[in-house]
């Protein structure tokens, strides 16, 4: 919470100096109508990033997706109970396109925590952020 914070500070003090830079007598006229729509959309930006961050699907929906591969699996395993052999490709293949299903979904929704990974944008940025020092 302390660099939400900080960037919500950083983002109120540029505000007011832009809007207090905008009212010298020595900028041209028009400055003001360039100056906050811009910084507006930056700030909206922001506070954008910063709920899709936030906001996930509620714990219900991942224990309906684990409900689901788990009744999908009693059904097959069900369906497959009557036959004298058993395809070992069928039941492979049922399981490792249930696991990776999930997998993908939730890797996908924490994109920080999984294999699929996007460390890479955020070292952009923080690259980005210490060239502005």
């Amino acid at each position: 919470m302390g660099e939400l914070s900080k960037s919500q500070r950083i983002q109120m003090d540029l505000w007011a100096q832009a809007v207090a830079a905008t009212r010298l007598p020595g900028p041209h006229p028009d400055v003001d109508k360039l100056v906050v729509p811009t910084l507006n959309e930056m700030i909206d930006i922001a506070v954008t990033r910063t709920m899709a961050a936030r906001i996930h699907p509620p714990g219900i929906i991942f224990g309906l997706l684990f409900l689901l591969a788990l009744v999908c699996s009693l059904l097959a395993g069900y369906a497959m109970a009557d036959s004298k052999r058993l395809s070992w490709l069928h039941i492979t293949s049922f399981v490792v396109v249930t696991v990776v299903s999930v997998f993908v979904v939730l890797d996908i929704e924490y994109p920080r925590l999984g294999l699929i990974r996007v460390d890479q944008y955020d070292q952009v940025l923080v690259v980005l952020r210490h060239s502005m020092d």
